[in-house]
């Protein structure tokens, strides 16, 4: 089952926000070095933990697939060199306004 759209790029946009929250707030608390090293600790922890291993191993997965599809959108429209260029047609460029 999917997420709707809108909900799939409102999600994307929160978890932008939060990670861009954590990362400012966490370079912040540099000037308090009791602070930081308490983070540093609880962030230690975090990776070490098998949630957080689980997480990058589907972002990284997410990342592949991507980077797959990718391949194959540029090889269906480049023809994957199996059409010399002389025997395709000619085809202007697209007028960008």
């Amino acid at each position: 089952m999917t997420a709707p759209a809108g909900k799939d790029q409102h999600m994307r946009f929160r978890a932008g926000l939060v990670i861009g929250f954590g990362a400012g707030y966490y370079l912040g608390t540099m000037a308090g070095r009791e602070r930081h090293e308490q983070i540093n600790q609880m962030f230690n922890k975090i990776k070490r933990s098998e949630a957080y291993d689980i997480a990058t191993d589907k972002a990284k997965e997410a990342v592949d697939l991507g980077v797959e599809r990718a391949k194959d959108v540029v090889e269906q429209r480049t023809g994957n060199g199996s059409t010399p260029q002389s025997d395709r047609p000619y085809t202007d460029p697209p007028i960008r306004p």
